[in-house]
């Protein structure tokens, strides 16, 4: 058995594990995600993603374990800006609180076998069409320059979503029902619910999201362990980091320009090479580390001036 063989059997055990543990332990059917639940929900899949990332170091080297982790860190905080759409998602559809868990979990599982689909196709098309990088380098320059200079306070209108009109125009929905249901039967007819509804745009959203995320893991490293492994630990805790920045939409107003800096950077980082410029992992890692976190604590911080306590 070779390193990389190693490193996947590893990888297969842990998450089978992990969602084990998760489901069936930290999770229960149609109950509400407390904060404090999700807070070690999402403590324990960081946890893990960084305990993978020790594996890597040892078992396959200081360079891959770098690009993991900078690919881990830079799926993490794209889903986080992910979350407020889905955030938003949820709120147009009515989900009961009790739902929103199953909601995600089985969205959330879509989303990864979709995803690993889309690396595979990726990752194919870059080693017999080496240019592309540059058309992804292109991508994450002008995503991540239309990101930075749009306003957060810009909502999303749901029901203008493509998906959703083209459900709603060929399927029979009622969505007045609000309930557990997918599919309910009324007066001799199947009808489909919110339910369904709500899991198809999410699954659907995280693709489009993937349109950038990939490519911008693909500017960090094009080895296969790395894509697959860092897009899947970010994804899996996309479900407890729902519940933990569910009512703290308002607090990160400025972390898409911290992640639209560090698209630009990335893409720009693709064009680089193209010139012969290496610029070292750990450069990236740097980086991403810095835009991020000084985007999360700027936010906090200001949104502690826009919003000061009101002493009792």
């Amino acid at each position: 058995m070779t390193r990389e063989q190693l490193t996947y059997l590893v990888f297969g055990i842990i998450l089978v594990s992990a969602l084990a543990i998760d489901l069936g332990l930290l999770s229960k059917k149609n109950t509400t995600i407390s904060l404090k639940k999700a807070l070690w929900q999402t403590g324990f899949w960081v946890l893990l993603g960084i305990g993978f990332f020790v594996f890597l170091w040892f078992e396959n080297g200081r360079t891959v374990a770098i690009e993991y982790l900078s690919a881990y860190l830079m799926e993490w905080s794209l889903s986080i800006d992910n979350i407020f759409v889905f955030i938003l998602i949820f709120s147009f559809f009515r989900i009961k609180d009790q739902y929103d868990a199953r909601i995600l979990l089985i969205g959330i599982l879509m989303a990864v076998v979709l995803r690993i689909l889309f690396i595979a196709v990726g990752i194919e098309l870059v080693e017999r069409f080496h240019w592309l990088l540059y058309v992804f380098g292109g991508i994450l320059v002008v995503t991540g320059a239309r990101m930075f200079f749009t306003k957060h306070d810009e909502e999303q209108d749901v029901s203008s979503n493509k998906i959703y009109q083209l459900l709603l125009r060929f399927l029979p929905v009622k969505t007045d029902y609000t309930g557990p249901k997918m599919t309910i039967s009324v007066d001799g007819k199947r009808y489909f619910t919110n339910m369904f509804l709500v899991i198809i745009v999410i699954a659907t959203t995280d693709i489009l999201f993937a349109l950038d995320s990939i490519p911008a893991v693909f500017a960090i490293s094009q080895r296969r362990l790395v894509v697959y492994t860092s897009n899947i630990f970010a994804v899996l805790g996309l479900r407890s980091l729902f519940f933990l920045l569910k009512n703290a939409v308002d607090k990160f107003d400025y972390l898409p320009q911290g992640i639209a800096v560090v698209l630009v950077f990335v893409g720009l980082k693709m064009f680089a090479e193209l010139i012969g410029v290496h610029i070292p992992i750990y450069v990236s890692l740097i980086v991403i580390c810095l835009c991020i976190s000084f985007a999360i604590v700027y936010s906090i911080n200001r949104s502690k001036k826009d919003h000061p306590r009101i002493q009792p």
